[in-house]
């Protein structure tokens, strides 16, 4: 048995320094050393089991499991999101549908930023809400890079445009499990949410047309900009505010979307921004049939029913009946948590079925029926994504690795404790705490899990509301995505750059620092003069209402038989294409 340490050195800043050291060496490595990405991925991991083992006396034992659990954890279900994604946008690719794509986004707009807008911030908004774990940023960047984006290019703005809907991610997940751990209503964090991150939602769109062309771009662009960010604040808000925390994303996307396509066939940039040596596709102008442009985007339709399919709590549960649960050998109930002095269950669930991944996968296939690819052909160009994402496997595994370690055996919670130690002052900094968590996890859900409790507890402790204590960790947790590990190993994967991480990270660094600022100091006003936008009712954690479970299934069934008759229609309506692909 293992009981957590906090503070092996007797002194929380000097425990905190040893805590830091696999983040900084990552960094250091990384970006000015210039190693791969899967080489310094696995010389952190190693690090952190001897830090773990050398001052935190954690057992080798539990330490070298703790990484292997977080390693199998980076291929399933992550890695098998990632592969998904990847199949689905080479399987668009390989059959030439993604060139219809390409001109059927030119038909709106032939605007680079706009089209960086379209995609990364109202499309990646919608998946990151539907599925969350990387697929946006896996989806976003592949299509930015199938529309003649430079790959390193893509992978930053697929990165940057992925913060704002982090929060309500996978159906509100972050949301739902910081309600768990720390007992409030997640509505009423839900509430407190809309104050907070519709205020990311109007600054991103901004921030991405001046990171490509400068405060001059944001003039050419500006009654775009306030469409694509209003339209998308003010859903998301108000579904906040009113409807709790499982819709935002999906609502303010899909209003984002629809805002913007509809505005852009009747308003046109003065300047129509390319970049240098890019010659406009003039055969994007040709009038293209609604049919041929159904059946291009048919994979992404598709697998927007999958996702929303698979986000119904009645799917679920009829999906997770097939789920293979096991406790973890030797660390199931070896570790026992420095908070609540109990045993830490570690159980891995290989939810195949009910898993994000699967449902991208299904997508493909469906796909594959629509567009009429012959099994063989598939197998060869699933067998050639999976070659691509090698490497890539191995980063994310080695990065869960570490995550796993630093989290049994104390040193992220160290961290946690000692930037919580800042006093009066800590609700500037409370967000670094969600964003150091969501760095280490590649996870806001994760980044709550961990903090969620902390963070109540330290605001609770100055005098201010425990809600916005989960806000602020919400909050940063969504900016740190960007620099996650994980998400930078998925950008670089699917844009065909793995190698080449520490660029991508010298970009989401600095951007991300920049924006965590604005977000901390918002929060420092909210706790201050702006008080009065925290929720004042304090309720407890809603029980959940107890459901027959046979009924449950029996509405997923119905649900997913509803799927089956509309994708049947679906490849009916569809006919063969001429040449078999």
């Amino acid at each position: 048995m293992y009981t957590q340490v906090f503070d092996p050195m007797g002194n929380m800043a000097l425990s905190a320094l040893i805590a830091f050291i696999p983040i900084v060496f990552f960094f250091l490595v990384l970006v000015i050393l210039k190693v791969k990405g899967y080489w310094a991925g696995l010389m952190t991991a190693g690090l952190a089991i001897a830090l773990a083992v050398l001052f935190f006396q954690m057992p080798l034992n539990l330490a070298v499991v703790s990484a292997v659990h977080g390693f199998v954890y980076g291929f399933f279900p992550i890695g098998w999101i990632v592969l998904a994604a990847t199949f689905l946008y080479n399987l668009t690719v390989e059959t030439g549908q993604f060139e219809i794509i390409k001109k059927s986004i030119s038909s709106i707009t032939d605007d680079r930023r706009l089209q960086v807008l379209l995609i990364c911030f109202c499309f990646g908004a919608f998946l990151e809400g539907a599925a969350g774990f990387g697929t946006p940023v896996a989806i976003t960047a592949a299509m930015l890079v199938g529309l003649g984006f430079r790959a390193r290019y893509a992978a930053c703005l697929a990165l940057l445009a992925n913060t704002a809907p982090v929060a309500f991610g996978g159906l509100g997940i972050p949301v739902l499990v910081a309600a768990q751990v720390t007992g409030l209503d997640s509505a009423n964090i839900s509430r407190l949410l809309a104050w907070i991150l519709p205020l990311i939602g109007i600054i991103i769109p901004f921030y991405i047309v001046i990171v490509m062309s400068g405060i001059k771009g944001v003039w050419e662009l500006f009654p775009a900009i306030v469409v694509c960010s209003g339209s998308f604040a003010i859903v998301l808000g108000l579904t906040s505010y009113f409807l709790g925390p499982v819709l935002p994303d999906i609502t303010a996307s899909i209003a984002c979307l629809v805002c913007m396509t509809l505005f852009l066939k009747i308003w046109k940039p003065a300047t129509i921004f390319r970049f240098e040596n890019d010659v406009p596709i003039e055969e994007n102008k040709e009038k293209l049939h609604m049919k041929d442009v159904i059946r291009a985007w048919s994979p992404f339709i598709i697998l927007i029913i999958m996702i929303a399919d698979w986000g119904i709590k009645s799917v679920l549960a009829l999906l997770n009946t097939v789920t293979i649960a096991f406790p973890v050998p030797i660390i199931n109930n070896a570790i026992i948590s420095g908070t609540t002095h109990k045993a830490l269950p570690m159980i891995f669930s290989l939810n195949w079925l009910s898993a994000a991944g699967t449902a991208i996968v299904l997508a493909a296939l469906v796909s594959c029926i629509v567009l009429r690819v012959s099994p063989i052909r598939a197998i060869k160009i699933f067998i050639s994504s999976c070659k691509q994402l090698r490497w890539t496997f191995v980063v994310i595994g080695s990065v869960l690795g570490y995550a796993y370690v630093g989290n049994n055996s104390g040193m992220i919670t160290t961290m946690g404790y000692f930037v919580a130690g800042s006093g009066a002052l800590f609700p500037l900094f409370a967000s670094i705490i969600g964003w150091i968590g969501t760095f280490v996890t590649g996870s806001d859900t994760s980044a709550n899990a961990l903090f969620a409790k902390l963070q109540t507890t330290a605001f609770e402790a100055i005098g201010s509301s425990g809600f916005l204590g989960v806000g602020a960790n919400l909050a940063g947790g969504g900016l740190g995505k960007m620099i996650s590990p994980q998400s930078i190993a998925i950008a670089a994967a699917v844009t065909n750059i793995v190698g080449e991480e520490g660029e991508l990270y010298k970009f989401s660094m600095k951007h991300s620092i920049i924006l965590l600022t604005i977000v901390s100091i918002y929060i420092y006003m909210i706790a201050g003069p702006l008080n009065f936008l925290i929720p004042v009712v304090k309720g407890e954690a809603l029980a959940a209402s107890a459901v027959d479970p046979s009924l449950l299934y029996q509405a997923g069934a119905m649900f997913l038989a509803g799927t089956v008759v509309l994708f049947a229609i679906f490849a009916v309506v569809f006919k063969p294409i001429k040449n078999k692909i």
